[in-house]
């Protein structure tokens, strides 16, 4: 039996088993910034390649076939423990965390901080690319499940439930209705807004707030362990990280909503509140 790994991992933590024989880790930076420095044996994955987009709704999940695609280039199979990171703010590597989540992909992880977190504590960097260990074509049989996604008749058939809480990842204004992101401006009636951003130590440190602060944001807004949560920004970035910040704290019915309000919003028929 496969051993269980902490949805989201400390830089230290990870830099101690790097030895580790089933570890694959994947950076989402970019080629640029993969080029000049990474996490030692990482592999450089498109962050492209991991979504799909039918205008104007963005974000959505890429189909299992060209997904098993990139997951097999990248040296990736079903037992493989993956740790995601990138060089930025960490949703590009949220998403492709999150993705792997969607799949029903046992084991992956979350670099807290993303390269800042690993170049704080002072861990080394390469420059030499990683040629991954490619499994033979076809061979990850990737399958979507519906765990950990929500799509727009899901959350309508939910509304209004009690045990329910949808959080709004994205900026006050874009919620509130005065940054109008797509046909319509507001939000998921009953969704409660929390930033992504929010989660964050923040004055330059790139990583979650430690779990009791992490925890009381959520439970302010009502977010709370014993409610199913669906989360959502405008093509699930942002909230792929809240979603890693949720699993961090042991939030077990958490869902996703691939497409986001690119897809509530530009929808003529769906409620909305302002």
């Amino acid at each position: 039996m496969s051993q269980s790994v902490p949805p989201v991992i400390q830089a230290e933590e990870l830099n101690a088993r790097l030895d580790s024989p089933d570890l694959v880790i994947v950076d989402l930076s970019g080629d640029v910034a993969y080029e000049r420095e990474h996490i030692p044996g990482a592999v450089n994955v498109d962050a492209a390649s991991i979504s799909a987009s039918r205008p104007p709704v963005m974000g959505l999940l890429p189909p299992a076939q060209a997904l098993a695609t990139v997951l097999s280039a990248a040296g990736i199979q079903p037992d493989s423990w993956v740790v995601a990171y990138d060089s930025e703010n960490g949703l590009k590597a949220a998403r492709f965390a999150w993705t792997l989540d969607a799949i029903g992909h046992a084991r992956v992880s979350l670099l807290d901080g993303g390269l800042g977190a690993w170049l704080d504590a002072g861990l080394p960097t390469d420059d030499e690319p990683t040629e991954p260990t490619e499994p033979a074509p076809g061979s990850y049989p990737a399958q979507y499940r519906d765990e950990h996604v929500a799509d727009k008749d899901y959350i309508l058939s939910r509304l209004g439930a009690p045990d329910l809480a949808i959080l709004d990842a994205r900026t006050p204004g874009e919620y509130g209705g005065t940054d109008r992101r797509a046909l319509r401006a507001g939000h998921i009636p009953g969704a409660v807004n929390i930033d992504w951003s929010r989660a964050l130590r923040g004055n330059g440190d790139p990583r979650l707030l430690p779990a009791e602060q992490l925890r009381a944001l959520y439970e302010a807004h009502g977010v709370t362990p014993d409610k199913e949560v669906i989360v959502h920004c405008q093509t699930h970035q942002r909230s792929s990280h809240t979603y890693f910040a949720l699993k961090s704290l042991g939030f077990q019915r958490i869902k996703g909503y691939p497409g986001s309000w690119s897809d509530w919003g530009n929808d003529p028929d769906t409620p909305v509140e302002a």
